[in-house]
């Protein structure tokens, strides 16, 4: 057997939020390697830990993998007590593997379930058991697989249930089955681990930050710096304090929300129901759900009846859902192509009706449980968040290590100096060690997150709230951004524009009011073929199905108590519709729903099935896209201007919907009828047109974002004609610029893959685009791409080489289903965008989640949809979150290079007054550490974003020439100064040198360290102020009224230190006095001469006169894979070829290094 694994995931047609995303979960693709306890490596591990004063456990605690490779063997995974688990990140995890005895024969019950799959027999006290090894990772509950030689997820047992299996499962499960499952399972508890704040401690001051600093403590001390390491000492027990109650209060609230215990109502196989806690609920039990719904504590398909769902906590969405039984068929069942039969955990269910025998109610079958439901994942998504990979992060890393080697040059020379004063071991060593601790600043990390945490804020005031603060830097480097249409940049609701019935002798006349059609299937259609329901006598559902409905005159009706309703036949009815009074006599009365399947955005449709009086002329209704219904349709009755008709309104930015209807025999099992058998053969009924107008904020924002050169694209269920209106409307396709139409069909049996581009509706050629063969770029003419999701699939299956320079240039995506739209952003990311999405929360979920930045617009202040949600109903939050984005960036950068520059000026201040034999004195830290530059840091981040979008982006890259070239050159300034004040006072006819026989401290005060101090005093508020940058993406520095203020106080207070201070002042501060004034004058205006050679230098550094430097290596294509193509294909004028059928042999290759 292998000693190494993998941990084996389902399998889905459909890309899914299940555990096998790896959005959701970094577990998908994991390595899992096991390992057995080493008894002498333990008790040998256990000699050294106390022998190295505890560092060896440091060493585990900081890397796991380092502890496990010491105390364990590696072994066979079946026989592992440790896994080492690696997940799709590269990060490791180390977790325990855990046991559970389990009854002899008990696995017999699983039906058809293998009984060596699952257990695991050891030969135990000489009895044969059988034990179930299992281990969890992230709340999930993974359980050993001998057949598969893998541990797999608990959620595998239920992973081929097909509509079927669930349908047989109403039945219920009996004691025992129910037992031996909740034993595998485990409980159903979405459970948020809330650590005491003893283990908080434990863990918050082991981290390698506080180690730092409780090692620099006890070295300040032994170097009799009491007063700073008594303050430090103070600030870290208060930073702890707040972060542990910060840690603690966020996961308590986590924890209210995800935890959820209740009493539900199964059924068991004797036919019982039961009233059991949720804590028991297994995959496989069937659950009652009362009339007056309930909050639901797992997954479950719904087999029975219709239920009312407000699924907000999870999608954003605050429009209520209606959901209907799952079909009996074979297919297998996935809870995300079935997402109309399927409740989802942490939804609210409204109302129930129609699931049992007295009509009231509804029955459903448990299908996941815990983490494995869709509450269960988002949760564990915000607990084990996607690692951020940003370039600024990982240089800041690499540049610690650079300080690290700087002060690695610091120790050197002061250990040279300590050795020819004659300095003691103690102090040799003391000395040493202090360079560390002050060119690796402690407060580093803290200082990175200020910019953030002040940029949350202000958006937070501003309706927007982000549940991932490190986005917020990320969304300052977003290069394109996609927006969903309906409800984003459109209006959500829609007004009905006209109705055209159709048939094989054409359209009709337009009927601008559906009311005064003629009664028929038509009408009938449009006022029965929807989800709309009753809530308190209130119709509540769909916006664009309310508006069809109402237009209509019907009225809406509830079934009596037990759905039985004589009147239809004794038909069990969801719902009846009923005409104005004055058509009730004639033909066109009234109509009851009784079978219903939702709309699917897979399928692009929905259908009813409708019964009238007296249970005859029973009919299926068809609502959905105009060319979905069509392919439906029988030929002969498809209008033949079809295709002309629908363009002209799509492209008039209409919502166009299709309707078609089928008789059916009346004595049809309507309960038990599949759907493919109601949705074919079809007669074509006519055009719904719907107005949906462009919310006013669209087009300004767009506009906004392209000045920035932020490319925008639109991504839409909608039609493709639709969508370009749409698109022309709100600026994204300018008026003077062409929209050529991509058209891909994939491999069938009768055809090869194709691909064409067109400036035609999408597949026809037109004798006017002469003058674009001559070539797009030569003629002057700017193009966008417009694609539909059946062409975006057949590019990513036949045609991967067209598809980078497709996604170049296409700004309408069209008829895209919701996992089409998560991989066009994947694929974006693939050509290095930073992408951002933003969406309503519903159909959007997994684009939302998949991009770098994903804005949610929902009325939820904390949405786990995406990571920022905005209360506003526009799209005005996107130019608002990345000018805050790019704010927050260039604060940190600041913030980086301040506290970088602090360090080196400190550093400088040391080595040179070392080189004196002596040092500066405690409260002189004191002073220049917490009056100075923690009040400058924490205040210097308050600068908010500038008021416009600029077209360049900041930079991202620690290790830039600017940065790097940057501080080297005020590091040339820093050390210069002071050696400048330096070389001024030992210049001085009052100036006495230092007695070189005794210790540094004995010479305070004197006048080498006070000269020092002073300049380098100066400096930390000089280097605040020229590393502070406004324009373009930051207010300028004056609007920051309290840093100004901040500035002038530490200017006047530095002065008067330097040219009058108070002789107490000058003994607690131990600066020495000088009586020449002159001199103190002369200190002062080098500090002056320091500020306006930084000062200019940083100017002409960010006029890019270091850029010079570049020539000289040459210049060096962009590493971007976007920017490449760009360039790519800004010089091949040919293309697209246009009007041309091009096949997969054909495609050409574009190759980039």
């Amino acid at each position: 057997m292998d000693r190494t694994g993998s941990v084996q995931e389902p399998q889905v047609q459909l890309p899914s939020a299940r555990p096998s995303d790896p959005l959701l979960h970094p577990d998908s693709h994991m390595d899992v390697k096991g390992y057995q306890w080493v008894r002498w490596r333990l008790w040998l591990c256990r000699l050294m830990a106390p022998l190295s004063l505890g560092l060896l456990l440091l060493v585990f605690h900081w890397r796991p993998r380092l502890s496990i490779l010491l105390r364990c063997c590696s072994c066979p995974l079946a026989l592992a007590d440790i896994l080492l688990i690696r997940d799709s990140f590269g990060e490791q995890h180390v977790v325990e593997v855990l046991t559970e005895e389990m009854d002899e024969g008990s696995w017999e019950m699983f039906g058809e379930m293998e009984d060596t799959e699952w257990r695991d027999n050891v030969e135990l006290y000489k009895e044969k058991k059988t034990l179930l090894r299992y281990y969890l990772y992230e709340g999930l509950r993974y359980v050993w697989l001998d057949r598969k030689g893998a541990y797999c997820p608990v959620s595998v047992l239920s992973e081929d249930w097909t509509c079927k299996d669930l349908h047989g499962f109403q039945r219920g499960l009996s004691l025992e089955e129910q037992v031996l499952r909740r034993r595998i399972y485990g409980p159903n508890l979405i459970d948020v681990p809330v650590k005491s704040y003893m283990r908080l401690l434990f863990e918050e001051v082991l981290n390698p930050f506080y180690v730092f600093q409780v090692c620099s403590i006890i070295l300040w001390t032994i170097d009799n710096y009491y007063y700073y390491a008594s303050c430090i000492l103070i600030i870290s027990i208060l930073s702890i304090s707040i972060s542990l109650h910060e840690i603690r209060k966020q996961s308590t609230t986590l924890r209210n929300m995800a935890r959820f215990v209740t009493n539900v109502t199964i059924r068991t196989n004797s036919g019982e129901e039961q009233c059991v806690s949720s804590l028991d609920l297994v995959p496989g039990d069937c659950l009652i759900i009362p009339q007056e719904g309930l909050l639901l504590p797992c997954d479950a398909a719904l087999l029975g009846g219709e239920c009312l769902v407000n699924e907000s906590m999870l999608t954003g969405e605050s429009v209520p859902v209606l959901k209907t039984s799952l079909p009996s068929a074979d297919g297998r069942f996935s809870a995300d192509s079935e997402r109309r039969h399927t409740l989802f955990c942490g939804t609210q269910l409204i109302q129930a009706k129609g699931g049992r025998s007295d009509g009231t109610g509804a029955v459903a079958v448990v299908t996941s449980t815990g983490f494995f439901t869709a509450k269960g994942r988002l949760v564990s998504s915000i607990l084990y968040p996607q690692p951020t990979n940003f370039r600024f992060y990982r240089d800041a890393a690499k540049f610690l290590l650079f300080l690290a080697a700087i002060a690695l040059g610091g120790t050197v020379y002061s250990v040279v100096l300590l050795v020819r004063f004659k300095a003691s071991w103690l102090e040799l060593v003391v000395r040493s060690l202090d360079i560390v601790t002050i060119v690796v600043p402690p407060a580093l990390p803290a200082a990175l997150t200020t910019g953030t945490i002040y940029a949350q804020r202000r958006l937070k005031k501003l309706g927007v709230f982000c549940i991932s603060p490190p986005r917020i830097n990320i969304s300052g480097k977003v290069s394109v951004f996609c927006f969903d249409k309906t409800g984003t940049l459109t209006e959500e609701g829609l007004d009905v524009w006209g109705v055209m019935e159709g048939g094989p002798a054409g359209f009709s006349e337009l009927v601008p009011d559906p009311r005064r059609l003629n009664p028929g299937p038509m009408l009938s259609g449009l006022a029965c073929c929807h989800t709309v329901a009753l809530l308190r006598g209130q119709p509540l559902g769909d916006p664009l199905e309310l508006k069809m409905f109402q237009s209509t005159g019907w009225t809406l009706q509830e079934p009596e108590a037990d759905g039985l309703d004589s009147e239809f036949g004794d038909h069990r009815v969801l719902a009846i519709m009923r005409p104005p009074p004055q058509l009730e006599p004639g033909v066109g009365g009234a109509v009851a729903i009784v079978g219903r399947f939702p709309f699917s955005s897979t399928l692009q449709r929905m259908s009813v099935v409708t019964v009238a009086p007296g249970g005859q002329s029973a009919a299926a209704f068809v609502k959905g896209s105009p060319e979905m219904v069509a392919s439906l349709c029988r030929p002969e009755t498809v209008p033949v201007h079809f295709s002309s008709t629908l363009g002209h309104f799509s492209a008039d930015g209409l919502r166009v919907l299709a309707l078609g209807y089928k008789p059916l025999d009346a004595n049809t099992d309507f309960r038990s009828v599949e759907r493919e058998l109601l949705e074919t053969d079809l007669t074509f009924l006519g055009l719904l047109m719907m107005k949906n107008l462009v919310k006013p904020e669209s087009a300004e924002v767009i506009n906004m974002l392209r000045l920035a050169n932020l490319r925008t694209v639109m991504v839409t269920g909608d039609n493709i004609l639709t969508a370009v209106n749409v698109a022309k409307s709100c600026g994204m396709v300018g008026s003077d610029e062409k929209v050529i139409f991509v058209k891909a069909t994939p491999h069938t049996p009768h055809s090869t893959p194709t691909l064409r581009f067109s400036l035609g509706d999408g597949g026809s050629a037109q004798d006017n685009t002469e003058v674009f063969t001559q070539g797009l770029y030569q003629a002057g003419f700017g193009y966008h791409l417009a694609v539909n999701g059946r062409s975006f699939a057949a590019l990513c299956d036949h045609f991967p080489e067209y598809l980078p320079k497709v996604l170049m240039r296409t700004t309408v995506f069209a008829r895209m289903a919701p996992e089409q739209k998560t991989q066009l952003v994947k694929e974006l990311q693939k050509l290095n965008y930073r992408v951002g999405m933003c969406g309503d929360g519903a159909n959007d979920c997994g684009a939302l989640r998949a991009a770098d930045v994903g804005v949610s617009l929902s009325e939820a202040e904390a949405s786990v949809a995406s990571p920022f949600t905005s209360k506003t109903e526009n799209i005005s939050c996107v130019p608002l979150l990345i000018r805050e984005g790019r704010c927050s960036l260039v604060t940190s950068f600041s913030l980086f290079r301040y506290m970088a520059l602090y360090s080196l000026i400190q550093f400088c201040s040391v080595l040179i007054l070392y080189t004196m034999q002596t040092n500066l004195s405690d409260l002189q830290f004191l002073f220049c550490d917490l009056v100075l530059v923690t009040l400058l840091a924490i205040v210097m981040g308050r600068g908010g974003p500038s008021s416009a979008l600029h077209p360049s982006r900041p930079p991202a890259s620690l290790l830039a020439l600017p940065v790097l070239g940057s501080l080297f050159i005020h590091t040339c300034v820093i050390v210069t100064g002071q050696v400048v004040a330096l070389l001024l006072t030992t210049s001085q006819d009052w100036y006495v040198p230092l007695n070189a026989t005794r210790p540094g401290e004995d010479n305070w005060p004197n006048p080498e360290d006070s000269s020092v101090f002073a300049l380098s005093g100066f400096q930390y508020i000089i280097m605040a102020v020229v590393v502070t940058k406004g324009h373009p993406h930051k207010e300028p520095l004056y609007r920051n009224g309290l840093f100004l203020l901040l500035l002038l106080l530490l200017f006047s207070v530095m002065a008067w230190l330097v040219l009058d201070p108070l002789p107490a002042v000058s003994s607690v501060l131990q600066l020495f006095t000088v009586s020449d004034m002159n001199f103190r004058l002369l200190l002062v205006a080098v500090a002056a001469l320091n500020f306006m050679i930084s000062f200019m230098a940083e100017v002409l550094i960010d006029l890019g006169v270091l850029d010079c430097l570049r020539l000289l290596r040459g210049r060096r294509p962009s590493k971007k894979r976007y920017k490449q193509l760009d360039g790519v294909l800004s010089d091949t004028p040919s293309w697209p070829p246009l009007n041309r059928t091009l096949s997969p042999s054909e495609s050409s290759v574009i190759y980039l290094s």
